[in-house]
């Protein structure tokens, strides 16, 4: 099954920028109240949030769901950490990369599946250093003017 499939709801592009993206792992996400219709609806954003591991459980923190504007008093605060659903032995494995090799988890995207469950793709990272963040941007402008040249000419 491929990863990350489905209508993406929101992107971390940073995530791509900042760090070395060397494994992928989808998770569920638990959500109360009218937060599932906010994501339904594109109001979520996941561009300073992070992920923790706290005694043995995965949770996202800092990821912004807007209050759901029909919802009155069943809208929960938005900025909320939540829990995410992963087996326990992704969540072992996680947490000993994490401790050992000096990884970090970070948010990708946050999209529906097929069955219209909302699901967040988190990435097993490493931090990018300066120079490698430069020759990654040199590559990408040295792609895009290959592509225009190719265009130009065929």
């Amino acid at each position: 099954m491929a990863l990350g499939r489905g209508k993406v709801l929101a992107n971390n592009k940073k995530a791509f920028h900042d760090y070395f993206i060397e494994d992928e792992f989808e998770a569920g996400l638990v959500l109360t109240g009218t937060e599932i219709k906010s994501i339904r609806a594109g109001k979520v954003s996941i561009k300073e949030s992070y992920v923790r591991i706290f005694k043995g459980e995965a949770y996202i923190i800092g990821m912004n769901i807007s209050p759901y504007e029909f919802g009155n008093r069943f809208n929960v605060d938005p900025l909320r950490d939540r829990k995410l659903l992963l087996h326990k032995k992704e969540v072992m494995h996680l947490f000993g990369k994490i401790k050992q090799d000096g990884y970090t988890l970070v948010p990708i995207k946050v999209y529906l599946n097929s069955k219209g469950m909302a699901k967040l793709l988190i990435g097993l990272a490493k931090g990018k250093k300066n120079y490698d963040k430069r020759h990654s941007i040199a590559e990408k402008s040295a792609k895009r003017r290959m592509e225009q040249a190719m265009k130009r000419r065929g």
